[in-house]
C-alpha cells in the first residue's frame, strides 16, 4: 500500500451504521464492525458509533463479538489479540443521564467475559459556545468530547466563537459535511473558514456525513432510488484540506476552498514520501502528525464504500 494513503486512512473512518442512510439494525452493525475489524484493511477502522441511549442494545448484541475469554462466535477466534472496542457515544437528551448510561456500559464491559470495550468519546450537539463550558464541568477526564457545531454557525455562519469555547479544553470541534438533503451540505467556502477557525484555535476537528467519497463529485444522497443528487465532499479533498491548512505556511483561505473544490482525483498524486495537490506537496511524516493531533477521523454509515472507491482510483 502506497505510504500516505496508509497515513491519510488509518482510523479515518468511525463506523456509523446505524445512521441514515444505511441505518442498519444493531445486530447487522456490529455484526460488520466485527467483520470490518478482522478485513484487510482494519486499520481504516476507528470507534463504532452508537448513541448513549442504546448501549444497552449494543452490550445485548455485540458481547459475542467483542474481545474477551467467552468466545461464542467465529469472530471471537483469537479475541485475546484483539484491542476493546473502542466506543463514541452520541448524546441525545440530558448529559447527565447519558452519562450514567455510559459509566454503567464502561463498567459492564471491563470484564472479559462480558466482552472488553469503552466509551471513550462522546459526540453533542451544542447551541451556544456557553454549552462547552457547562459540559466540560461534568465530563470525566477519561471521556473525550467532540462537540458539533449549530448548522448555522457553518452554512454561511461565522463559526469562530464555537470553536474559540472549544480551545483549550482537550476537546474537539464536530462539522457536518452533508445528509439525507441537499441543504445540509455545507459549502467549500463554508468548511475552509471551519478549518481556519480550528487552526487558529488549536482545536481538531472531526467531520460527519456526507462523506462516503473519496473525491468531491455529485452523487445521491440516500440509497433509494429516487434519492435527491447532489455535490458531495469528498474525504480526500477534505483531510488533505485540512493537513495542508495544518502544515503549509501561507494556505490560504482562496487555496484552501480550491482544493475543498477539486474534482479532478488526478490532481492529487499519492506516493511513499509524500501527497501533491497540484503543484504543492506534503511529506508523509508532516501529513502523519495531522491526522493524529488536527484532522481525526469521520462518521460514515458505509465502510465498504470509501474502500472500494479508492480501490477503483488505483490507491489500494
Amino acid at each position: 500500500m502506497i505510504r500516505t494513503i496508509e497515513t491519510l486512512m488509518t482510523g479515518l473512518i468511525d463506523y456509523a451504521g446505524l445512521f441514515p442512510p444505511s441505518e442498519l439494525a444493531m445486530e447487522a452493525a456490529v455484526e460488520n464492525y466485527a467483520k470490518y475489524l478482522r478485513g484487510e484493511h482494519e486499520r481504516f477502522l476507528s470507534r463504532f458509533i452508537c448513541t448513549a441511549t442504546r448501549l444497552e442494545e449494543l452490550s445485548n448484541h455485540a458481547a459475542v463479538v467483542m474481545p474477551g475469554t467467552y468466545a461464542t462466535s467465529g469472530y471471537r477466534e483469537n479475541a485475546d489479540m484483539q484491542d476493546p472496542w473502542q466506543i463514541s457515544a452520541v448524546i441525545v437528551g440530558d448529559l447527565e443521564e447519558n452519562l450514567d448510561a455510559i459509566y454503567k456500559f464502561n463498567e459492564h464491559h471491563d470484564k472479559e467475559e462480558h466482552g472488553l470495550a469503552m466509551v471513550d468519546v462522546i459526540e453533542m450537539r451544542i447551541d451556544s459556545p456557553n454549552d462547552v463550558d457547562e459540559a466540560m464541568e461534568i465530563l470525566p477526564a477519561m471521556i473525550a468530547p467532540a462537540f458539533e457545531l449549530p448548522k448555522e454557525a457553518v452554512i454561511g455562519g461565522d463559526p469562530r466563537g464555537f470553536v474559540a469555547a472549544i480551545a483549550g479544553n482537550q476537546a474537539a470541534a464536530k462539522v457536518r459535511c452533508g445528509g439525507i438533503r441537499p441543504d445540509l451540505i455545507p459549502s467549500t467556502d463554508d468548511l475552509a473558514r471551519f478549518m481556519h477557525a480550528c487552526h487558529a484555535a488549536d482545536v481538531p476537528f472531526k467531520a460527519t456525513a456526507g462523506l462516503h467519497h473519496p473525491i468531491r463529485a455529485q452523487h445521491k444522497l440516500t440509497y433509494e432510488p429516487d434519492a435527491p443528487v447532489a455535490t458531495m465532499h469528498g474525504f480526500i479533498n477534505v483531510f488533505l484540506a485540512g493537513a495542508f491548512v495544518r502544515s503549509i505556511k501561507g494556505f490560504d483561505l482562496d487555496t484552501t476552498i480550491a482544493m475543498l473544490d477539486e474534482t479532478d482525483s488526478d490532481a492529487f498524486v499519492f506516493s511513499d514520501e509524500q501527497v501533491h495537490w497540484r503543484d504543492l506537496l506534503l511529506p508523509v511524516a508532516a501529513l502523519a502528525q495531522v491526522r493524529e493531533g488536527f484532522a481525526t477521523s469521520y462518521g460514515s454509515c458505509s465502510f465498504d464504500e470509501p474502500r472500494d472507491e479508492l480501490k477503483g482510483l488505483g490507491l489500494l
